[in-house]
């Protein structure tokens, strides 16, 4: 079922939470996705395209119930878009090649960036440093 990096995964092949996330912009449940506790090296692509998204270096526990991390691989990664659902004002993040909903940043982060980008397990892959392994959440 994995795919080769940066080769697009047909959206059928997706499980009905990532379709969820990804295709509906819908949050998982906190604390239920499978990267979460993840704190092996590596880099987390856009489980949709393969684009990296987010190195290992930039994960912080936020203890908000999905990964975060302090900053993307680089700016031209994410797509930002303003969010006026459920009666806040948020930020949506979005990944920049394939337009699949990844979460929301925050300014309550951690430095150097002070942001928190907190992110759907659902929407990422995650590529081992050490053995090459590919995790889908």
């Amino acid at each position: 079922m994995s795919k080769k990096d940066n080769q697009p995964i047909d959206i059928s092949e997706l499980n009905e939470m990532q379709r969820y996330v990804t295709q509906q912009a819908g949050t998982e449940p906190p604390f239920s996705g499978q990267l979460l506790h993840n704190r092996k090296d590596g880099v987390y692509e856009c489980l949709c395209c393969g684009s990296p998204l987010f190195m290992s270096e930039s994960k912080f526990d936020a203890g908000c119930g999905w990964p975060s991390f302090y900053q993307p691989v680089n700016e031209e990664a994410i797509k930002y878009i303003e969010d006026f659902s459920h009666g806040m004002h948020r930020i949506e993040v979005r990944c920049q090649h394939c337009n699949a909903h990844l979460g929301h940043v925050f300014p309550d982060g951690p430095q150097p960036t002070g942001q928190r980008y907190c992110i759907n397990s659902a929407s990422l892959s995650f590529i081992d440093d050490d053995n090459g392994e590919k995790t889908r959440g």
